[in-house]
């Protein structure tokens, strides 16, 4: 049987690598056109579609590597809210048919790491910024039942 207390926090560092490929993904194809150019074309540079492309892009990266993820998450969190309300929710009230299901969801995503932190296998936990990831402690629970 798995010790929940152990995968946790590689779980949360799986769910950091793998969504800030993903999105890191979004920003290479509004900045480079890989791996297919955007539909509109390259954003012209400065524009509000550059600025969160190398949002996208340089926040991805950090995020997947774990460096500063609590402030670079709420950073993207702040972006996707804004792309949310800008782009997508004036088109229609419903996630679905507005295509901002996936804005929403990394939006919340980003939340979840401000609050819980990187997870394992972070350059934050080498660098000191956060502790390494292991079982609650007692006060930790203590915490949690008050």
């Amino acid at each position: 049987m798995w010790d929940m207390a152990v995968m946790a926090p590689r779980m949360r560092a799986v769910l950091r690598i793998v969504a800030a490929l993903i999105f890191m993904a979004h920003g290479t194809q509004k900045l480079f056109g890989f791996p297919a150019p955007p539909a509109s074309g390259l954003p012209p540079t400065f524009s509000l579609f550059w600025f969160g492309a190398i949002l996208e892009f340089g926040g991805g990266l950090l995020l997947m590597v774990g460096l500063f993820t609590r402030p670079v998450a709420f950073v993207l969190a702040g972006e996707m809210a804004f792309a949310y309300w800008m782009f997508h929710a004036p088109r229609n009230f419903f996630p679905v048919l507005n295509g901002g299901d996936a804005a929403i969801l990394y939006c919340f995503v980003f939340l979840y790491f401000v609050a819980a932190g990187p997870g394992a296998w972070a350059l934050d936990i080498a660098r000191g910024a956060e502790s390494e990831p292991g079982p609650a402690s007692p006060r930790d629970l203590a915490a949690l039942r008050r």
